[in-house]
């Protein structure tokens, strides 16, 4: 590790002020610096020089302090820079801007004030997902890798399994050829298909406490400690706990909805589990641009990131990067999954399925 990776991960932890803040702090020192001739000395613990409104903490000044001492490193474009196939103008991922603690506390926050949904038992959650993934096939007699991008339309059950009623619709969206092979012939063929409502298939073999229907979700803890107990069940022994935690917040996000309480307690409780990250350049499967909390789950060779809005904290979606190009058989920066939740509503039935 060289000193400027360190320096970018100290600083990850640390949560960046914007331009209004400095030029804030900027001002309070230089009126510091000037009365120093003048004004008398301060009490013995007596704190000086509080933000508006922002309580005075030693966390409040080491970031102003640290934000202030890398304005000229930030000019020079300092940041984790991977030999990557996403396109150009998101191939520099940067660690760490706004703290994550930061991030995922006003995540919370705009859970908590946001108008929700009441679904009832009987009805369906309806949401649209536009989804990326890799896709392996036989053409020539070899294997061949694309990215497939499709937009689904999913309609879930309010209480129970989703293969209890579960239905869904996909259309196939433009194709993407896997980083350093060309796209194959069957992938375009399968561009603009779109299938027909069809049951949700396959074994549902989770146990009752894993659920993410929304009946199940709403008797969550609403507590920071309740709801990191409920992340860590059967855990305890397993040498990836944090990352199956980590995926635990994302089964409870994406395709599932929360109600506001319990939405709130778990993104507070993703703020303490260890090695999460923040990527300050994250875009889903829509081009939507927003700030990232991140894991990376090393022997998988992976960085697994959830996405939020950078000004709203909505979350948006969620992505996989490539960081270990031989643990994970793909280039580094290689994007192999991404997700964009667009919409998510309550309705009183499903389509019907053909027979």
């Amino acid at each position: 590790m060289n000193e400027m990776t360190q320096l970018n991960r100290l600083r990850s932890e640390v949560p960046r002020p914007g331009a209004p803040e400095l030029r804030a702090e900027e001002r309070r020192l230089l009126s510091e610096i000037a009365a120093l001739g003048t004004a008398p000395p301060a009490r013995p613990g007596r704190r000086t020089g509080r933000l508006p409104g922002r309580p005075v903490s030693l966390r409040a000044n080491l970031r102003t302090s640290l934000a202030l001492g890398a304005a000229a490193m930030a000019v020079t474009g300092v940041a984790f820079v991977g030999a990557r196939s996403l396109p150009s103008s998101e191939s520099a991922v940067r660690v760490a801007p706004v703290a994550v603690v930061e991030v995922l506390q006003r995540a919370a926050d705009t859970a908590s004030r946001r108008d929700e949904l009441r679904p009832e038992p009987g009805q369906f959650l309806a949401y649209e997902l536009q989804v990326m993934f890799p896709v392996k096939l036989k053409e020539g007699g070899k294997d061949v890798r694309y990215l497939d991008r499709s937009l689904f339309k999913v309609w879930l059950p309010v209480e129970g399994s989703p293969l209890d009623g579960g239905v869904m619709t996909s259309e196939h969206l433009e194709p993407r050829p896997f980083p350093g092979e060309p796209l194959p012939a069957e992938a375009e063929r399968r561009e603009g298909s779109v299938g027909a409502p069809s049951k949700l298939t396959g074994y549902d073999i989770r146990p009752d406490h894993q659920r993410t229907d929304y009946v199940s979700l709403s008797r969550l803890p609403t507590d920071l400690e309740g709801m990191r107990e409920h992340l860590y069940r059967g855990l305890e022994r397993d040498p990836l706990a944090d990352y199956k935690a980590w995926g635990g917040v994302g089964s409870m996000i994406t395709q599932a909805y929360m109600p506001s309480a319990q939405r709130a307690a778990l993104f507070r409780a993703a703020g303490t589990i260890p090695g999460v990250e923040t990527v300050d350049e994250a875009e889903d499967a829509a081009g939507r641009r927003g700030v990232a909390v991140a894991m990376v789950n090393r022997p998988g060779g992976v960085r697994h990131e959830y996405i939020f809005d950078p000004t709203t904290y909505l979350y948006l979606g969620e992505r996989v990067v490539v960081v270990d190009a031989a643990t994970a058989g793909a280039p580094e920066g290689t994007l192999l999954t991404s997700t964009a939740q667009l919409k998510v509503e309550v309705v009183d039935q499903a389509p019907k399925v053909a027979r």
